[in-house]
């Protein structure tokens, strides 16, 4: 079956959207949240959820700790932070292997899913993820590690089937979240749209409607991009009476 991806900023309604077609889709759905913020998923690997637990509940004592680590006196370390540096890439790669292992766990679960038959609703996508947290267009300046995630998912993840982006001008964004400043919103865009020129089945549908209509539309993009692979269902004429 079929994956579709709801992507855009914060407050553009990706998982309102998501969360109703799993309820109201003429076809079995199923709902997957797929980005990076722990807190918000269904799933997570115990080694996430223990980072999860460690934030909330020794944030001050462990920050306090790695930063005295961090902070070395590099007098003591031979005057060239050897251990500070060998410390952080030991860090960055293990950050990056769990959330390597992780996606793939989710992606296992979407399998799983689309085995059973289900249409799998992502509510973001790694990829898109990746394109505005660490920049489509770099001049050189990200992480070793931030470089090879985004390659290895640009050349080795799953694409989703079809990919909507929910966009709405960034001004509109900022007064429904306040999370980001109207330039970083910009940013956000421009990357989710670069990104979205290298995909196929990349649909823009505008966030700015009332609910409603944006529901529609989604659900319609999506029957139309289905139906052709599903066939007709006996719950199709009652979805497009709902609609």
């Amino acid at each position: 079956m079929a994956t579709v991806a709801l992507i855009g900023a914060d407050g553009s309604g990706k998982t309102t959207i998501a969360k109703r077609l799993e309820e109201s889709f003429p076809l079995p759905t199923k709902y997957l949240y797929m980005g990076w913020t722990t807190e918000s998923a269904s799933f997570a690997l115990p080694t996430s959820k223990l980072v999860r637990y460690l934030r909330h509940h020794n944030n001050e004592k462990s920050k306090a700790k790695w930063d005295g680590i961090l902070s070395l006196d590099r007098s003591k370390s031979g005057g060239k932070g050897r251990k500070p540096a060998l410390i952080s890439n030991i860090l960055a790669a293990s950050r990056l292997f769990n959330r390597l292992v992780e996606e793939w766990y989710l992606q296992c679960i979407s399998w799983s899913y689309q085995w059973r038959g289900y249409t799998v609703l992502y509510d973001r996508h790694f990829i898109f993820e990746a394109a505005f947290k660490y920049g489509v267009s770099s001049n050189g300046g990200e992480r070793l590690t931030h470089r090879l995630h985004r390659w290895l998912l640009n050349h080795c993840f799953v694409k989703p089937s079809l990919i909507i982006y929910l966009d709405a001008p960034p001004e509109v964004l900022y007064k429904r979240s306040e999370e980001a400043t109207i330039d970083i919103l910009k940013q956000r865009q421009d990357a989710l749209l670069e990104q979205g020129k290298k995909l196929p089945n990349f649909i823009r549908v505008d966030a700015c409607q009332p609910l409603e209509d944006v529901y529609r539309e989604v659900g319609h993009h999506i029957m139309s991009y289905i139906a052709p692979q599903a066939g007709k269902t006996t719950r199709k004429s009652r979805y497009a009476a709902e609609l």
